[in-house]
């Protein structure tokens, strides 16, 4: 479904075809690696900003978790920094600021009744845009619409992408990626319909932020990464028990440690390197100060070795 208001886009797959196809390198023992060719190239390892509880300033900040040993971080936006000062943290510490999370689209949503909250939904996409481009990022991630009792399932779609494909020409001028994530928002609930949706908006600029741990409570993440393909734009790191759902209710499923819950991570590893990805996975746990990320970022490093 295509929103009234949608502008004429340039075309995914030719975008894609036009850049060459990718190599698609299989996870294999060392053995095979050997007889394949090279070692699979590292994935970028991050975390959300709001997870260093640590006191000190924004640089402070970012040389912990360049010390630790992540390659970036995630930042909200708009979110209240001065630019000068992201951009002085992001240059001094060498940490990479990947992508931004739009702050606004749970209170804003794309798929609201009122249109004047639909168009500042749609500002905020823009600022972050814009935030993005400013800070390096190459990508903003974004709810796209929340279904509810009076907002039904097609309204949700047609007025989020409606709306989302707005910003495309925005994101085409400043080379900054909209990224959809899946969430717990009664919408895009199986990968066959979450690809369709990205596909809807027919632009190379559109893609998904994957969020493994937000699947596992009706199916399993590496299904859904070979279904998505080369839509995946990021990947979120986050871990889920079933059986903490099925006996404290389900957002108790979420209170498990990384690499301790129902996320096979193997499987996970060797989905993303089959379809060819080896771009960002960023944490979405609960952080804190040094000696949590220092946890999180050796448990990471962990299950992304497969």
């Amino acid at each position: 479904m295509t929103g009234p208001s949608a502008p004429i886009l340039p075309s995914r797959r030719s975008f894609l075809a036009a850049a060459g196809a990718a190599a698609v390198l299989p996870l294999l023992g060392r053995a095979g690696r050997a007889a394949a060719g090279p070692t699979p190239p590292p994935f970028h390892k991050a975390v959300g900003l709001g997870m260093v509880q640590e006191d000190g300033d924004l640089l402070a900040k970012f040389r912990l978790l360049k010390e630790l040993g992540f390659d970036g971080v995630e930042l909200n936006a708009p979110n209240g920094y001065d630019t000068t000062e992201v951009l002085a943290a992001r240059d001094a510490s060498g940490l990479r600021i990947h992508s931004v999370v739009d702050s606004i689209h749970w209170d804003k949503p794309f798929s609201h009744p009122d249109p004047e909250v639909r168009a500042a939904g749609l500002a905020g996409l823009q600022a972050a845009l814009r935030d993005a481009h400013a800070y390096g990022a190459d990508a903003v991630l974004v709810v796209p619409a929340v279904v509810g009792k009076k907002v039904s399932y097609d309204q949700a779609w047609e007025r989020s992408q409606a709306e989302i494909a707005k910003a495309v020409p925005l994101a085409e001028e400043l080379g900054v990626k909209i990224a959809i994530e899946n969430v717990w928002n009664n919408f895009l609930l199986s990968p066959l319909e979450f690809r369709r949706y990205v596909d809807s908006f027919d632009s190379a600029m559109v893609g998904a932020y994957f969020d493994a741990g937000n699947v596992v409570r009706y199916g399993w993440p590496e299904q859904w990464i070979r279904i998505l393909g080369d839509r995946l734009l990021k990947v979120h790191v986050k871990e889920y028990s079933r059986q903490k759902m099925n006996s404290e209710g389900p957002w108790k499923g979420f209170q498990v440690e990384l690499g301790e819950g129902d996320n096979d991570w193997p499987a996970i590893v060797a989905a993303l390197r089959e379809v060819g990805y080896d771009g960002w996975l960023t944490a979405e746990v609960g952080g804190g100060g040094r000696e949590r990320l220092a946890f999180l970022a050796g448990r990471m490093d962990q299950i992304l070795a497969g």
